[in-house]
């Protein structure tokens, strides 16, 4: 199976570094504290364009379409953020965008969706009821499909955020991102292994939904079973794509429980002062509880800060 190289995610940056924004990279002596007294370095993807890095993905792949293949829009299906990076996208373009979105998705996902000009048509929460109600979509507007992440050049695109990272600090002892898809965790894991061949790339994922976890120690791919965890971003499975190039570049996967992500990210939220969403906090408390941190230096991409201000996690 074809999958992206170095130099692709490389020449994907140059397309769309004028059209993203070069986050910042963030840190926190009282983080590096509860971490165990190593550096970690915050790559802030909850500052990118429609709050997360779903953006550069989806910037590049609506970017390489033919005029013929954008003529009639394009679709997708997302729980969220993606959904946003391909409303904004096709409109920055001039083309429509057709998002399938589950019943569950967070409230603020839906509004910002609708505020990018995106036609929404809602399915059941299940990867399953995805697929179909975006067929029908397909076969009635004859829009172009652009996956989540099953797709080279979306892979390409979230690829770049580990790139301006390791370019900033190219002395990593690690690199963690959270595993939904797996388009984020194969792009990353590809930039590290052209940047910092050295440096363990680790992948994390929920508890709760870890068909990434248990398809990495199998060597078979797993679907996911669960999508009720706190960390909405993670509710998919990995595709025979995402998978390949986890297998060839990713050193491990851990999984975390939910009141780990929920504590971590009020903790982020409390010392830092930034917004991340669930889905962000997983790497951290993988740093903060199943990973030995000290003395290492710990690149961490933050995926997004999209949240429901409304349905905190901590909330009662």
């Amino acid at each position: 199976m074809q999958i992206p190289t170095f130099s692709d995610i490389q020449s994907a940056y140059l397309k769309i570094q004028n059209k993203v924004h070069r986050t910042p990279v963030l840190s926190s002596q009282k983080v590096n504290e509860r971490a165990g007294g190593g550096e970690l370095f915050f790559k802030c993807e909850n500052f990118q364009k429609i709050g997360a890095f779903k953006f550069r993905g989806a910037t590049h792949a609506v970017g390489e379409l033919s005029d013929n293949n954008a003529q009639n829009g394009v679709a997708t299906h997302s729980s969220g953020n993606h959904a946003q990076a391909v409303a904004l996208a096709a409109k920055l373009r001039g083309i429509p965008a057709h998002i399938v979105m589950p019943k569950n998705a967070p409230g603020v996902k839906v509004r910002a969706v609708r505020d990018y000009g995106a036609n929404i048509t809602f399915c059941n929460p299940t990867q399953e009821a995805r697929e179909a109600t975006l067929e029908e979509v397909v076969a009635e507007t004859g829009a172009t499909f652009i996956h989540p992440y099953d797709n080279l050049d979306i892979i390409m695109g979230q690829g770049t955020a580990a790139l301006e990272l390791l370019e900033e600090h190219p002395k990593l002892d690690m690199l963690l991102a959270p595993v939904g898809g797996g388009g984020l965790m194969s792009g990353s894991a590809i930039a590290a292994s052209g940047l910092a061949a050295y440096t363990k790339v680790i992948g994390t994922e929920p508890e709760i939904a870890n068909d990434a976890y248990l398809s990495f120690n199998s060597g078979e791919l797993y679907p996911v079973q669960s999508t009720n965890t706190v960390a909405d971003g993670l509710r998919t499975s990995l595709s025979e794509l995402t998978f390949s190039c986890i297998q060839k570049h990713v050193d491990d996967i851990i999984t975390v429980k939910e009141q780990e992500i929920i504590d971590t990210m009020r903790f982020v939220w409390e010392r830092m002062k930034i917004i991340i969403e669930p889905s962000s906090a997983v790497p951290v408390a993988a740093a903060f509880n199943h990973i030995d941190t000290h003395d290492q230096q710990v690149g961490i991409i933050i995926s997004g800060g999209n949240m429901d201000l409304d349905h905190l996690p901590w909330m009662k």
